[in-house]
């Protein structure tokens, strides 16, 4: 059987800033034995397992390579026969089409699609969609939401935080969802994006921002992936290196939780140019 829990450890824990001695040191173990699983040549003892996977931030099935079936507050959201978010698109969808049509076959993927309403947008509207999140009810109503609109639409459960991708992509689209992104998979994480995105392709994404004069949103989880939140640029600071077509930060009104309340985001569409 093939060691990807080595390559696993070795990312994740270079992304999080560690060194083999600090994984060793708090496993009580040597760090030859760190050294050995990363270069695929021994496996860690079982009973460490859930020890190395909260110190990389992580789970054990993150760390065994497979999609993380991990619930979320929106699983009990979803659940409602309204749509939580609504069904009006995005507007980065329609700034997507503008600078991308699909007048070619033309590749997108988006990360946590919630209850599908831009993969359908954007279904409907000729593109070949993929996506995936973390909420297996969100699914099941983007699957029905798919099916009455008459389009097909390749989905999947994953969780932002383990899964990576392994195919590439014209466009790569997520909204509201890098902020469950910790701050040590940030960079690691945007670059597994752009590397695999197709010259000439982009990448439509934004980001909830902190701001010290914006109160905490009512409906916003008290989860570790919170405890340190992103900062305005940081996001196109990842993308310094493609063209940008739009690198915007607002404040918007918004009463997704019932209670009104604002937040601010920061917004990016950028392009790789060879």
């Amino acid at each position: 059987m093939e060691n990807r829990i080595g390559s696993i450890i070795s990312s994740k824990r270079k992304a999080l800033g560690l060194t083999q001695q600090n994984i060793s040191e708090r496993l009580n173990i040597s760090y030859q034995a760190v050294s050995k699983w990363e270069n695929g040549t021994s496996y860690p003892d079982l009973e460490l397992l859930p020890r190395l996977a909260a110190i990389l931030g992580t789970t054990v099935d993150g760390l065994l390579g497979y999609p993380v079936n991990a619930l979320t507050v929106y699983e009990e959201r979803y659940k409602s026969e309204d749509y939580y978010w609504g069904l009006r698109p995005n507007d980065m969808c329609y700034e997507i089409m503008k600078l991308m049509p699909p007048e070619k076959p033309c590749r997108v993927l988006e990360i946590g699609c919630g209850e599908g309403k831009d993969a359908v947008f954007l279904a409907k509207n000729g593109y070949i969609v993929t996506a995936f999140d973390a909420a297996q009810s969100g699914l099941d109503k983007a699957r029905r939401l798919a099916d009455k609109s008459g389009v097909g639409i390749e989905l999947f459960k994953a969780d932002i935080r383990d899964w990576r991708p392994d195919e590439d992509y014209d466009i790569i689209y997520s909204s509201g969802v890098f902020c469950y992104l910790e701050e040590g998979l940030r960079r690691e994480f945007t670059e597994s994006l752009k590397a695999h995105t197709v010259q000439g392709g982009l990448n439509a994404l934004n980001v909830f921002v902190e701001k010290p004069f914006i109160p905490t949103p009512p409906d916003r989880e008290k989860s570790e992936s919170y405890k340190k939140g992103w900062l305005s640029g940081e996001l196109f600071m990842y993308y310094h290196d493609w063209f940008f077509h739009k690198n915007d930060e607002i404040i918007f009104d918004c009463n997704s939780s019932g209670a009104p309340h604002q937040h601010c985001m920061d917004i990016l569409i950028a392009e790789k140019k060879g």
